[in-house]
């Protein structure tokens, strides 16, 4: 097997990361495979809900710092152009992939998610969590800043000065306080973690996949746009929304007192 295994089922994209030895700790090789199937399944209508998880007992545990230490020796301009090339070129393309998908994404943590596995749980829409989860951003550990679109998420969810808090020290939390700051949606005992994560992904994979991204795009847009503009957005997606099948079938299973069957159209 690789190390980033795919599949899709009813709807359901999912990404396992699948380096357990590992703690799965990133690689090249991990992030060339989410860059080929995001970019896949962004197109495809057929896939709903995206689902990124962890092979064995934890979600992801960083990079990979034994490469790391091994690249110490090398000059510090050379380490200086290798990080800076490596995630422009490699990392980069991944976030920008996550933040447009047009399908809600969803991180899925039990075990360790610890710097760039929690700055990669921050890029889903919704996570939900094993209560046997534990949290760290960890770059300070290592004498780095956070990369992987974590220090534009962090602020928005938690504040600047819990990120800072966060950022500066480095310490590990449970997952009741990930979900007390808003770091994840739910929290799940460990032995009913897989089935309460598919559950959920049916569920956002049965939704008004349209409405939902419309819905992303718009939260997301929230934050830099003035009050008139957003008001102007709001009205072009709701129209767009609209003319879909879904927006149709919705009304029409209101009127009927009937749960709406979307076929995300």
């Amino acid at each position: 097997m690789g190390e980033l295994i795919t599949s899709i089922e009813g709807g359901v994209a999912t990404m396992v990361m699948n380096r357990p030895e590992a703690r799965n700790a990133l690689s090249d090789g991990m992030l060339a495979g989410m860059h080929e199937f995001l970019a896949r399944v962004e197109r495809d209508e057929a896939v709903r809900c995206v689902v990124l998880k962890g092979a064995g007992e934890h979600f992801m545990a960083g990079g990979d710092v034994k490469r790391f230490a091994a690249m110490a020796g090398m000059a510090p301009e050379e380490r200086r152009r290798h990080f800076e090339a490596r995630i422009h070129a490699n990392l980069h393309p991944v976030m920008y992939l996550m933040r447009r998908m047009p399908k809600p994404t969803l991180a899925a943590i039990q075990g360790a998610a610890a710097g760039f596995g929690l700055s990669l749980a921050l890029a889903c829409d919704l996570a939900i969590a094993a209560d046997n989860a534990f949290f760290t951003l960890a770059y300070v550990n290592i004498g780095t800043s956070p990369d992987g679109s974590g220090t534009y998420h962090l602020a928005r969810v938690v504040g600047m000065r819990k990120a800072l808090e966060i950022a500066y020290l480095g310490d590990r939390f449970d997952a009741s306080e990930a979900q007390r700051l808003g770091l994840v949606n739910f929290v799940v005992p460990a032995a009913e973690f897989e089935a309460e994560t598919a559950r959920l992904a049916g569920r956002l994979a049965s939704g008004p996949t349209r409405a939902m991204a419309n819905t992303k795009r718009l939260l997301h847009a929230s934050l830099d746009r003035d009050f008139e503009a957003q008001l102007q957005a709001e009205a072009l997606s709701f129209a767009d929304c609209a003319a879909s099948e879904d927006w149709a079938e919705g009304v029409k299973a209101f009127a009927e007192k009937r749960p709406p069957r979307f076929r995300g159209r």
